[in-house]
């Protein structure tokens, strides 16, 4: 192993370690000052859906989307609490996928830390905002979002995306141009919105081999979300029990997509992952459409 992929796997470690502590920390005296109830564990549903969102994650299939639409199926989970759902419960997931990309896949340095440095200002920020945000923003910000995710999953199977070039790096205006569209993409990701499809058509769109944005996308993921859950955390933005259930069960699937099956026929998987998120986007901008509850002490 390099140099390089030891300092990632050892910073991949100690991010995952951190964010643990503070995870435990913050819920600790949560429970202690009576804000928050004590942790239930989670249900095999939790575990299994994790599992299975996490396996086709690391295949190239975002877990956000598939999770959302597996939640909102069941009514697990209510809708303001999903996005910071999503990034707690898969952060420790995603950090495992990116040390196993980085460190397998060489890409050019700068390119690599500036977009990861950028998605992570944009998931501070953006985090900051959706954790305040009233359910019905959410629910319109999250129906739209799937609605473009089932757009992307349909040029993907189609064909339409570009087949990228065979560049491991970018220079100059292109450069500043990936890092402006990964900030944005970092902000975007705390409303549920998937960083790795959007990541994948830039770099391709850039001329960059498409198998580069499986570290950028990964590695950018692994640093921001951990940022920005802990924002969700503190505000109590995010469902407990699911969160735990996906982390526990997003680790196994993320090792054995990439150690043990490593690639699959995902053709036929994305057309019913298209029919799936549909279903789920028509769902949540329903939801947003129908008359909210008035919240106690206030007019109607």
């Amino acid at each position: 192993m390099s140099l390089v992929a030891k300092l990632v796997l050892v910073a991949g470690l100690v991010m995952a370690a951190l964010f643990i502590l503070a995870w435990r920390r913050i819920e600790r005296a949560s429970v202690a000052a009576g804000l928050a109830p004590a942790t239930q564990p989670p249900t095999v549903g939790d575990i299994g859906i994790g599992f299975v969102a996490n396996f086709f994650d690391t295949l190239g299939i975002g877990s956000f989307a598939s999770t959302t639409a597996y939640v909102k199926f069941r009514n697990l989970v209510r809708d303001e609490l999903l996005p910071g759902t999503l990034n707690v419960g898969h952060a420790l997931p995603t950090i495992a996928q990116a040390i196993i990309f980085t460190t397998a896949i060489a890409v050019a340095p700068l390119t690599l830390i500036s977009m990861v440095v950028a998605a992570v200002a944009g998931g501070y920020l953006g985090a900051g905002v959706v954790a305040k945000l009233p359910r019905r923003s959410i629910q319109l910000g999250m129906g739209i979002a799937l609605l473009i995710a089932a757009a992307i999953f349909v040029m993907k199977v189609t064909g339409v995306l570009p087949p990228g070039g065979n560049a491991l790096g970018l220079t100059g205006g292109v450069l500043v141009f990936a890092i402006v569209v990964n900030f944005l993409l970092g902000a975007l990701m705390q409303l549920g919105i998937g960083l790795y499809a959007p990541c994948l058509m830039l770099v391709s769109l850039l001329g960059m081999n498409p198998i580069a944005a499986f570290p950028i996308m990964m590695a950018s993921c692994a640093c921001l979300m951990p940022v920005g859950s802990l924002k969700f955390i503190r505000e109590r933005k995010y469902d407990k029990r699911l969160a735990i259930g996906l982390a526990i069960g997003g680790i196994p699937g993320v090792l054995l997509a990439a150690f043990v099956v490593k690639s699959l026929p995902m053709q036929w998987l994305y057309w019913l992952v298209v029919i799936v998120v549909l279903y789920a986007a028509i769902l949540m901008l329903r939801s947003a459409l129908q008359p909210q509850p008035t919240p106690a002490g206030e007019n109607a």
